[in-house]
């Protein structure tokens, strides 16, 4: 239950107060501007990485007792944070850029224990380093990884979309080795990147700046490094190579390409790995989604190889980087742009774009979507047990506010419904996992679980096909959404008791999102899905 409150809390927290610090960045002019080396055309608020910051911070705080890595961790991000936020209001030179990050890295190597201090098979047999060179190999690590990730951070929704990648990757395997505190983190930092994932996909409305880019690669490497290297494992040591091979064989080959052209490594261009696709002729959601693929078979194979020997992971790793690297050199040589096939982007796009403008799809996949979506969510609440008195009383109290904002503040209805939503969901998806754990393989539990994949795909055809220029929008988040509701169910050894905890943290989610697109859909008008919410509330409380 710690582990789902905790996702739930830094996901409401983020999605709440996100647009409100992008409303108080555009009035006080906290944004990032249009310029060459940018992809967006409007200013843009980069605020993002302090409402992920509260949202994460926030359920950490609420269950520390007092553990020493989770101490050191969170003095060392609450610094990036506060040196990145500086920094996107006003430009701090390099020097105190470094000084930040250095000063955070110590804080998880002196008071969170984190220590490379093994090179596992790469080394001599049980060859340990000395605590200087520990101290000093770890903090260039961290401060590396730091940057790598920051400098990833270049399309909409890439970089938070890598790192939620990972955290998932660092989260199983902390879950597998029973290290709660890694776990939680890894939690709180992926609800938060949910959330803000919710403003920050193609066209973002939102950026998360250094604040946030530098908190998450502080984050991963720290994480991993504590996973391998904190306490006696079986697990590889060249572990985070892998978990976080893709922003850093891009970092490592942009500072390559400066020093052959006698450049500074820090020095900006446009030679990262998303510029030379889009260069290539990929759109911008399709740049993301080839980097979230690249990075999804390194995640695999970090899971899969975790207990292989290290030359392996390595050889396998440098492979990896060999072919892609291969790839981009060839199409740097010949110059050539991706060929967009007559068939696809005619005959099938077209075909697309002609279904869109005479809407027959979306008014019919709507129609199934805006009773499919609210009903899922009276069958759950119908087959939760009865809960205790007090959450009666609450879908009681919330029962009379929305008939009552019905009846006379209908303008309040959108975020009230979407405020009782948020607590409503998590706890009738909680309670019903239980007695759907008890009946599973019956053919009426398959038939339920089965349908949180009909409405993702729902959620899919009513964002693709929906004519609206506001709002939830279909994007590469998609692609996680996806990964989320085929993957985490079938991960093994994911149970909380007779509770399936990655199954309720998928129907969440879905959950969530099918909401969000139906507020977005109905444009206001939102009495029908008021009864359904109320119908729902009053099955939770019998």
């Amino acid at each position: 239950m710690v582990f789902l409150v905790t996702l739930l809390i830094s996901l409401f927290v983020t999605v709440a107060i996100t647009p409100l610090f992008s409303s108080l960045a555009l009035r006080l002019q906290l944004v990032d501007l249009p310029g060459e080396r940018k992809v967006h055309a409007i200013p843009v608020p980069r605020v993002g990485g302090l409402a992920m910051a509260l949202g994460a911070f926030v359920p950490l705080a609420l269950y520390w007792t007092g553990d020493g890595f989770l101490r050191g961790y969170l003095l060392g991000a609450g610094i990036l944070v506060l040196f990145g936020a500086i920094d996107d209001f006003c430009d701090l030179p390099p020097r105190v850029k470094f000084a930040g990050q250095a000063a955070a890295a110590l804080c998880a190597i002196f008071a969170g224990g984190v220590r490379i201090g093994s090179l596992g098979m790469l080394a001599p047999e049980n060859y340990l380093l000395s605590a200087p060179v520990a101290v000093a190999l770890t903090l260039l690590v961290i401060v590396g990884v730091t940057n790598a990730i920051n400098l990833s951070d270049g399309l909409d929704g890439l970089a938070g979309g890598i790192c939620l990648l990972i955290f998932a990757g660092i989260g199983y395997l902390a879950y597998l080795a029973g290290d709660v505190t890694a776990g939680l983190i890894c939690i709180a930092l992926g609800g938060a990147l949910f959330g803000f994932l919710r403003f920050n996909t193609h066209p973002a409305s939102i950026f998360m700046g250094d604040a946030g880019s530098q908190l998450l690669g502080y984050s991963a490497i720290v994480l991993s490094l504590w996973l391998t290297q904190g306490k006696p494992t079986a697990l590889s040591p060249l572990l985070p190579l892998i978990l976080l091979g893709f922003p850093i064989l891009d970092t490592l080959t942009v500072m390559a390409v400066r020093i052959s052209q006698g450049r500074s490594p820090f020095s900006a261009d446009k030679n990262h790995f998303h510029h030379n696709l889009m260069a290539l002729g990929f759109l911008h959601p399709e740049s993301v989604l080839i980097i979230y693929l690249f990075q999804t078979l390194l995640l695999i194979a970090a899971v899969e190889l975790r207990f292989y020997s290290d030359w392996t992971l390595l050889v396998g790793y440098l492979l990896f980087c060999a072919l892609v690297l291969a790839g981009f050199s060839r199409a740097a040589r010949t110059r050539r742009k991706v060929r967009r096939y007559e068939f696809f982007d005619i005959k099938i796009a077209g075909r697309l774009r002609l279904l869109k403008r005479e809407g027959g799809v979306i008014r019919y996949s709507f129609r199934i979507f805006e009773i499919a979506a609210p009903l899922l969510l009276l069958i759950t609440c119908l087959t939760a047990p009865a809960p205790h008195r007090y959450l009666s009383l609450v879908c009681v109290v919330s029962c009379g506010t929305i008939l009552a904002a019905c009846r006379w503040r209908k303008a309040w209805l959108p975020g009230l419904l979407r405020f009782v939503l948020y607590i409503l969901i998590p706890f009738s998806v909680y309670l019903t996992g239980e007695p759907v754990a008890r009946s599973a393989g019956t053919f009426l539990t398959r038939l339920y679980n089965g349908s949180f994949g009909a409405v993702a795909v729902l959620i899919i055809l009513v964002t693709k096909f929906s004519r609206r220029k506001s709002g939830f929008r279909s994007s590469p988040m998609d692609f996680l959404i996806c990964i989320l509701a085929l993957v985490v169910p079938n991960l093994p050894n994911v149970h909380g008791g007779d509770v399936a905890v990655g199954l309720i943290a998928a129907k969440i989610l879905l959950l969530y999102f099918s909401f969000e697109v139906l507020q977005a859909e109905l444009r206001g008008e939102m009495e029908h899905f008021a009864l359904w919410t109320v119908a729902s509330l009053v099955a939770l409380a019998c």
